[in-house]
């Protein structure tokens, strides 16, 4: 039976970090990012309003910064090992993700199904960003939905893989899910949980990798 593996990006495929974190290291701008994220962490901040404020901080983007974030980051080994065996399964992988589309859509080109992120605007920002185009984490579970009626599958035929708060809806959903490296919000109701840096060993725990 065919199956949709579904996977987190920040905390999760990034570990200790997210695109936001990296992102900003590139610009300088660490100091300022990690108190949005610990205003976001503590429900001080919306998704929408995190990136109003993430936006104004990198008025300086250039797609160069993100090539060099994107190679940077301290991926988990496997990720491309993991989507090739998804693949030669006859299976599907996406990355859902609340992180901006420009940085999860690089994904696509390591093997992924689909990838998608955040509506901003195109880099360098010469346009507003619309509050509108910032995924919630209710939106992961539509997403997730609108991929399953792709594929032709549906939620029942779901692996969801994450680590934080933001994918507590998505875990609540699908019949099996895998915590990595991940806090009390999902490691409490995920099917099993897993700490490391290696991908190939979270996706065996869902039975798969050969």
């Amino acid at each position: 039976m065919t199956r949709l593996h579904l996977f987190d990006l920040d905390g999760t495929l990034i570990h200790g970090s997210a695109a936001a974190v990296e992102i900003s290291r590139q610009l300088g701008v660490e100091r300022e990012i990690d108190a949005l994220e610990r205003a976001f962490a503590y429900g001080r901040l919306t998704t929408a309003q995190f990136a109003e404020r993430a936006c104004a901080l990198w008025g300086e983007l250039t797609e160069r910064h993100v090539a060099a974030a994107f190679e940077g980051a301290p991926w988990l080994v496997g990720i491309r090992e993991v989507w090739a065996d998804i693949a030669a399964r006859g299976e599907r992988c996406a990355v859902i993700s609340l992180s901006p589309g420009f940085f999860v859509e690089r994904l696509l080109e390591w093997g992924a199904h689909a990838a998608h992120g955040s509506r901003w605007p195109a880099v360098p920002f010469r346009e507003p960003l619309d509050p509108e185009g910032i995924l919630t984490p209710a939106a992961k579970v539509r997403i997730a939905d609108e991929l399953c009626a792709k594929f032709g599958l549906s939620r029942a035929d779901c692996v969801a893989y994450g680590d934080s708060m933001s994918d507590a809806e998505l875990f609540a959903v699908v019949p099996f899910s895998v915590a990595i490296n991940a806090d009390h919000h999902v490691s409490e109701i995920a099917s099993c949980g897993y700490t490391g840096r290696d991908l190939r060993e979270a996706y065996e725990l869902a039975g798969n990798y050969r």
